[in-house]
């Protein structure tokens, strides 16, 4: 199969023949239709979360499995199906309390992986699913079978940037209807952190953005004020806009030492940071803890939503089908799997929402 490879941190993919082992019990195989470029994918491939190299990233993807191994139940050949990175046992402490994404269980494919090079090296199954490419072999808990008129580009993107910016709000959060929210961040994940938090009932949802362009998006998401990230005054403005409190919950969705700290600064009394993006390994931020007590507020961390994906998933196609869940509009670019460097450099510079690897 053709693989987009990272050989080297911060260097461009290389496109080359991957050798595909087949499915073990409990595992299928997937003929990968898109996959969209996550920012964590980007994060890996220059090294900000170490790992070892060679490896294929990509974990956003959508397709129609090809083939599954024994034991496995809820999808079939021909099936058209989401393919996400959790990878869950259904059985240990985390996913009894219905939190798959923690799950503690080691599997067959975490190591050495399904991936080898022609020379038979060993190549990394990056996110635990290796997208940027034909095919990919991976546990049944990590798909989801979709209905065949949902466009596979359109359910790609509920493989991570949906499920972890929506399910930051639903499943994390669990959102008050009535309250106010700040979404730190306006990207791919920050607009559906927007969507959860408006289809949520929320009644302001403040987004944050230093891109023009991403704050115009997000108003179309569902936010219904828009504030510049730059601004000198941005805590004032976002009190103004909370009755003099404060945001209720603060959701940063980006990965940034400045982002997080600003948001200990506009979340009120007795309301909750979110901290949904994920930044590269040793940033450490600040805060008064004896404020943050004071004030009975709370912090949280999730990981891709919190969001059980055998649940979510076919809830989240429901409200898309409604017209209430927007996913087409995230698409800004398509790209071939040989265009993937570009796609990449887009999405390094602010450009898209979401690009797409459609094959």
């Amino acid at each position: 199969m053709k693989a987009a490879v990272c050989h080297e941190f911060a260097k461009p993919l290389v496109i080359e023949d991957v050798v595909l082992a087949p499915p073990g019990p409990g595992e299928v195989r997937v003929n990968i239709a898109a996959c969209a470029i996550c920012y964590s994918d980007i994060t890996y491939m220059r090294g900000g979360w170490g790992g070892t190299l060679p490896a294929v990233y990509g974990h956003e993807a959508a397709g129609v499995v090809e083939e599954i191994g024994t034991g496995v139940t809820g999808v079939a050949p021909g099936d058209h199906a989401v393919v996400t990175l959790i990878r869950s046992c259904g059985h240990c402490y985390c996913c009894a309390q219905g939190v798959p994404v923690a799950c503690e269980s080691s599997f067959s494919l975490d190591e050495p992986g399904p991936l080898t090079l022609p020379t038979g090296e060993r190549v990394v199954q990056g996110l635990r699913t290796g997208a940027f490419a034909d095919e990919v072999v991976v546990h049944g808990s990590q798909v989801v079978a979709i209905d065949k008129d949902v466009s596979f580009e359109a359910a790609s993107l509920l493989g991570c940037g949906v499920i972890t910016g929506f399910g930051a709000v639903s499943n994390a959060a669990r959102l008050r209807v009535g309250s106010t929210a700040v979404v730190i961040g306006a990207g791919g994940v920050g607009l559906n952190s927007i969507q959860g938090a408006s289809i949520g009932g929320a009644r302001t949802v403040i987004a944050v953005d230093i891109v023009d362009s991403k704050r115009k998006a997000a108003m179309k998401f569902g936010a219904t004020h828009a504030v510049d990230g730059r601004a000198n005054d941005l805590t004032d403005q976002i009190f103004a806009l909370t009755d003099g409190r404060g945001a209720d919950y603060v959701f940063v969705t980006v990965g940034a030492k400045s982002a997080i700290e600003q948001g200990f600064d506009l979340v009120a009394p007795a309301g909750a940071i979110v901290l949904v993006g994920m930044p590269p390994q040793g940033v450490m931020a600040e805060f008064e803890p004896l404020e943050f007590a004071n004030g009975n507020r709370r912090l949280l961390g999730t990981k891709m939503g919190t969001t059980p994906i055998k649940k979510d998933i076919p809830a989240l196609i429901a409200l898309y089908r409604q017209g209430r869940l927007k996913l087409d509009e995230l698409i800004t670019g398509r790209y071939r799997l040989d265009q993937i460097n570009q796609a990449i450099d887009s999405t390094m510079a602010g450009e898209a929402l979401r690009n797409v690897i459609v094959f």
